[in-house]
Formats: structure tokens, sequence, C-alpha cells
């Protein structure tokens, strides 16, 4: 009796025990690796375009447009305050009534009242917000005038 009796007969064979399914061989396999292909492409145009997937530079314009947009919820009616509050302020009403209506939201930006508290910068959101509601005002006031 040997050592060789002792072995499982499949040891030593030449031949698969599991025959390779048919997709994997030849040109099926080529078929196969075309349908990944395919079927990825489908899957990111369907994700981009209705899946709600968006790219990194995407989600951050989103994050800044968002921020922006919440910045001048708080600090839009806190600008218009912080004009009202100041000294003198009939005469820097007149001051900005004398400015045209493109240039205002840069003298917001200069005069720092679009500058969120703990800012170094004026947000131009907030600037362009506040000019916006402070030329309202303007024209609010010279039509009760009239």
């Amino acid at each position: 009796m040997g050592v060789r009796n002792l072995a499982p007969k499949h040891v030593g064979r030449k031949e698969y025990l599991i025959e390779m399914p048919a997709i994997l061989k030849g040109e099926s396999l080529t078929r196969l690796a075309q349908g990944a292909a395919v079927g990825a492409v489908a899957t990111m145009i369907i994700g981009f375009n209705w899946g709600g997937w968006v790219l990194g530079k995407t989600a951050e314009t989103n994050t800044t447009q968002r921020v922006n947009a919440a910045l001048v919820q708080a600090y839009g009616p806190v600008c218009i305050e912080r004009f009202k509050q100041q000294p003198n302020v009939e005469a820097k009403w007149v001051e900005l009534t004398k400015i045209d209506t493109w240039r205002r939201e840069s003298y917001i930006k200069e005069s720092g009242f679009a500058t969120p508290p703990g800012s170094t910068l004026p947000n131009p959101a907030v600037a362009d917000a506040c000019a916006d509601a402070l030329s309202k005002i303007i024209s609010m006031q010279t039509t009760a005038a009239k």
C-alpha cells in the first residue's frame, strides 16, 4: 500500500475539477468587459444627472452660496441698523442718496457696515443686500416726500 494510495484521487491531475463558465472564455469575456464598461458609464450618467451626485468643486460652490445666504439673513439687518445708528446719520443719508445706485455696494463695503463681527473683510453678499435695502428705504423716502 504506499503513500500514493493515501492521497486523494484529484491530487496530481492535470484537468480542472470545475469547468470555467462559457461567459469567461474567449468572445464572451470581451462581451462581459464591454457590458461592465457600459454599465459603469450608465451608472455615472444616471448618478450625476438624476442621482444627486456632484463633484467637489460643485459642492464647494453650493456651500459658499448657502453660507452667503445665511450671512445675508443674519447680518443684512445688522448692516442696516449699523448705518442708521451712526453719528450724523442725516448727513450720511444725503451722502448715500448722491451716490449712484450701482456704487452703493462699494460704499457700504468701504464704510465697514458689511463686515460681520469677527471678520476683517466685508462680505460682498451682505454688502449687496444692505445696499439694496438702503436703496429701497431711500426710494420710499423720496416717494413719501413727493
